[in-house]
């Protein structure tokens, strides 16, 4: 019999390339990785893995079985909501990930939603990016994570998840108000000169606004970088600079900055899960919560 956490190993390599990134996903060392290969294909009665340089590989065979892994995956979690299903109501931990635009808007109402349905359900939630949302997830560290997608970037989701999509939240370009004129008569090549602020790479946020301006016609020159683009309107409003961001965080613009709404689809907030949970108590009482909330912009 396969062992399905070594299976997850195998899995983490064919996506992440490095014993090293496999060995921090999972907070062992490099040698214990490579332990678990070894073992796996011993399991396996096959060569799984192969050397390449000073990395590894996948075999065919290797591949086959990682490609394997997340329906195994799903069906065990299946499983293990047929069980909590049987009782009472949801109750216990409920670990959240929640996007930082997201947490005013999403998560505040969700755990007063989930106080006053499920009062034997704690929901913890903990701060997280997408990029950051998705291995806690994948590992069991999350049970939900409320995430966004650019649909004009055209990534695929996440292999071994199910997005529940909640609303969606325009862009919005902030630029100084003097140059309002100018955008209204060129659109966005009107700033193909300006400095631009927006979040560090690498960053979903950041491939959308590069995507937007090429677009128009031109590579934008990004000379500040902000994890926090709320906070980025403070360096439009010099003047000097122009952004692209959520219009969830254009609540409060500061005095001088222009907000404009773009035309075309934003971002979807969704809510992300592991496959085959979305039955089990304590997760299908949060996806029900959100999708009931009455967000701004859905």
């Amino acid at each position: 019999m396969l062992d399905v956490k070594r299976m997850v190993i195998l899995r983490d390599l064919a996506e992440h390339g490095r014993v090293t990134a496999v060995a921090d996903l999972h907070r062992v060392t490099p040698s214990a990785v490579s332990q678990q290969l070894r073992a796996l294909e011993a399991e396996a009665g096959a060569v799984l893995v192969e050397r390449d340089g000073r990395g590894l590989r996948l075999t065919p065979a290797g591949a086959a079985l990682a490609a394997a892994c997340d329906p195994v995956l799903a069906a065990l979690e299946r499983a293990e909501g047929a069980v909590r299903a049987l009782d009472a109501g949801p109750v216990g931990e409920l670990h959240v990930g929640c996007a930082p635009s997201a947490l005013a808007t999403v998560a505040a109402p969700l755990v007063a939603a989930l106080a006053a349905r499920h009062p034997g359900l704690r929901p913890r939630i903990v701060q997280a990016d997408p990029e950051d949302a998705l291995p806690l997830l994948r590992g069991r560290r999350l049970d939900l994570a409320v995430t966004y997608a650019y649909p004009l970037l055209g990534a695929p989701p996440a292999s071994g998840t199910t997005a529940v999509p909640l609303f969606d939240d325009p862009l919005c370009l902030a630029l100084p108000e003097a140059l309002l004129p100018a955008y209204g008569r060129d659109g966005l090549a009107a700033l193909r000169d300006a400095d631009w602020v927006s979040a560090p790479a690498p960053s979903s946020c950041r491939e959308m606004l590069v995507h937007a301006c090429r677009n128009a016609g031109f590579t934008p020159r990004i000379a500040h970088e902000c994890g926090d683009l709320r906070a980025g309107l403070w360096l439009v409003a010099t003047g000097r600079a122009a952004s692209i961001l959520p219009k969830l965080l254009c609540d409060a613009p500061p005095p001088g900055t222009a907000v404009v709404e773009l035309p075309g689809r934003g971002r979807v907030l969704e809510a992300l899960v592991r496959a085959g949970t979305e039955t089990r108590p304590a997760v299908a009482a949060a996806l029900a919560a959100l999708t009931a909330l009455p967000v701004t912009g859905r």
